[in-house]
């Protein structure tokens, strides 16, 4: 609480300049009413003038000492009283101090002190001789509902900060939950992208490391056709690498998600077609309304096992075959070969982990076999609306 907002100049203005302003109300208003002589043994004089001014200079203290500044301002009204000068009511000399415990919090010190002071005042009045018409029937009310509308006042000046408070920190809280959220989703994001150029360049890599191997035997037998054959089908491979390329980076760019991938099993083509050493069969009946996620997933699973098959399987023939029915797609890739090393390779690679996890968060299932001389892939997505 080091400023007060002014809200007129649109500046933070210094507390102490709030507190000096009320401070010096006070004492205005407290030398105004001795001023009066209304009353009293005695007529005011410097000294009553100096406990007007000592009041007004409380509040200079009253934000961290709040009690004490009430403490002294109830005594000190006491002595002022017993000092015989002229009245000055009850209220109005405790009303900032009450203000003042109740805006900080000391509510209930405020209620106490507000009613021994007017318990007291209306004790010592009454004790004197006063007309109990006047000082219970007709001034006991004004003094109480101006001691409590000041407490009132502090209270909801209180209530109201704290209110702010809150909502600063909830504005706070909900501000940085929308950054982390957002944080999450940019990182899902790169992951997804990360695991797309993954599976889209290991499956390039492996169909351009074939064909360079192919070019580089066909030169040495001096078989030109061949290699310029096997080096148009590398950069082919490489092009379409490309472009796919371009387009996860450009979908992660654009504000519209919905758009398709090139990972689709509409250009299942782009996969087998360049493999020349695996005759590929393909079997592929899907709705035309296929979820795309579903949809890239399960051309992902098609292209990781048109990787493991050329880099880690002697076979010849291999089949895809996909199919959609009770809301279920069902991928299924086998081939006719025997895998090189199959506990390394397909048990912990990186790529079929990959392919494991994108099935599992569309709640699916994946299982991998590479017994009895076959590699084959069986996985289950859902395809209904739901998915």
């Amino acid at each position: 609480m080091g400023t007060v907002v002014n809200r007129s100049a649109g500046r933070p203005r210094p507390v102490w300049v709030t507190d000096a302003l009320l401070g010096a109300a006070v004492a205005i208003i407290m030398a105004a009413v001795i001023s009066a002589n209304h009353g009293g043994r005695n007529d005011p004089d410097a000294l009553s003038y100096v406990w007007a001014f000592g009041l007004g200079s409380l509040m200079l203290v009253r934000r961290r000492h709040p009690v004490l500044v009430l403490a002294i301002t109830v005594l000190g009204l006491f002595a002022y009283y017993t000092a015989g000068y002229p009245a000055v009511g009850v209220a109005v000399p405790i009303a900032a101090a009450l203000f003042s415990a109740a805006e900080f919090g000391r509510i209930w010190w405020a209620v106490c002190a507000g009613a021994v002071a007017l318990a007291t005042s209306v004790f010592f009045r009454l004790f004197e001789g006063q007309d109990v018409s006047l000082v219970v029937g007709y001034e006991l009310a004004g003094h109480a509902f101006l001691i409590a509308g000041s407490i009132a006042m502090g209270d909801s000046i209180r209530s109201r900060r704290a209110l702010l408070k809150r909502s600063r920190e909830i504005v706070a809280l909900t501000t940085d939950r929308a950054q982390r959220d957002s944080e999450a989703k940019a990182q899902t994001q790169r992951i997804a992208v990360a695991r797309d150029l993954h599976d889209s360049l290991g499956h390039s890599t492996t169909v351009v490391s074939l064909h360079t191997d192919v070019a580089r035997e066909a030169l040495e037998r001096k078989n030109e056709a061949a290699a310029i054959e096997a080096l148009t089908l590398i950069k082919q491979t490489t092009a379409t690498t490309m472009v796919e390329v371009r387009r996860t980076v450009a979908m992660l760019r654009a504000s519209d998600r919905s758009s398709r991938s090139a990972a689709s099993l509409s250009n299942i083509g782009s996969l087998i077609d360049p493999v020349s050493e695996v005759t590929f069969t393909t079997d592929i009946r899907v709705p035309a309304a296929l979820p795309g996620l579903v949809d890239t997933t399960a051309f992902r699973i098609i292209q990781e096992s048109v990787t493991n098959i050329v880099k880690h399987s002697t076979a010849t023939r291999a089949h895809v075959e996909v199919d959609c029915r009770n809301n279920e797609l069902r991928v299924s890739i086998t081939d006719n070969g025997e895998q090189n090393n199959p506990s390394s390779e397909v048990g912990f690679g990186h790529g079929l982990s990959g392919m494991h996890e994108r099935v599992t968060a569309l709640g699916g299932t994946l299982k991998v076999d590479s017994s009895e001389g076959r590699f084959a892939v069986n996985a289950t997505l859902p395809c209904g609306r739901s998915a």
